[in-house]
């Protein structure tokens, strides 16, 4: 049997050993305007010390940083990422999240869950929001005027286990203001009054009504 010497190279040969090298510099792959940076500005300015005085009363060194940490889950949140097997696995395999540790060794579940459990209070974490929340109202990010409604579900006193959609909420919300107004008109007709209610102060004008309905009651008895 003849044997053809092929002289074509062949391309789909690779090597098993073969080492990708990356660089190290992150700060060049994270783009300027990146979500991540502006999360990092804000929170780095914060005033950590009830955190870490949680750290100083136990006594153990924290493998990551603690303000590093709290970054971590809060970028992970922002990111719908909640689960500390998943917080994780970003935090080896996203730029993002090797940038925010600053060279620290990527945390593992266990120690995420032991921070949110054990350092990270609820007592802190009001602390942390209420200067969140005031530094940007410094800085005109936040103006206190409106407050949004999204899509999310309310869950019903009625049942547990029921839910009431944003429509509905808005719908009932209605008919409640309608039966509130032919209440105060039905308080009109039979008192001689002139009260009224606007969907703006609502809150203000029906509490002149029930102030000056408990006046009078006070006064026949």
């Amino acid at each position: 049997m003849r044997l053809t010497k092929s002289y074509n190279k062949n391309y789909n040969e690779f090597n098993d050993n073969y080492q990708l090298i990356l660089s190290l510099n992150l700060e060049n792959l994270i783009p300027e305007d990146d979500s991540v940076r502006l999360l990092s500005h804000v929170l780095e300015g914060l005033d950590y010390t009830k955190l870490y005085k949680a750290y100083s009363s136990v006594g153990r060194k924290p493998a990551v940083e603690p303000k590093i940490m709290f970054k971590i889950l809060s970028y992970a949140y922002s990111q719908n990422i909640y689960s500390s097997r998943k917080i994780e696995k970003a935090c080896k395999r996203d730029i993002n999240f090797r940038w925010l540790l600053q060279g620290y060794k990527s945390p593992n579940h266990v120690t995420i869950s032991r921070f949110r459990k054990d350092y990270l209070s609820n007592k802190i974490i009001k602390d942390l929001f209420y200067q969140q929340v005031n530094y940007l109202a410094t800085q005109n990010e936040i103006l206190f005027e409106n407050v949004f409604i999204d899509g999310t579900k309310i869950e019903a006193n009625a049942n547990r286990y029921s839910f009431v959609w944003k429509k509905a909420v808005l719908k009932n919300e209605e008919k409640m203001f309608e039966k509130i107004l032919a209440l105060i008109e039905t308080i009109n007709l039979k008192e001689l009054n002139k009260f009224s209610v606007q969907k703006e102060t609502i809150i203000d004008d029906i509490d002149v009504i029930l102030r000056w309905l408990t006046s009078e009651k006070e006064k026949k008895h």
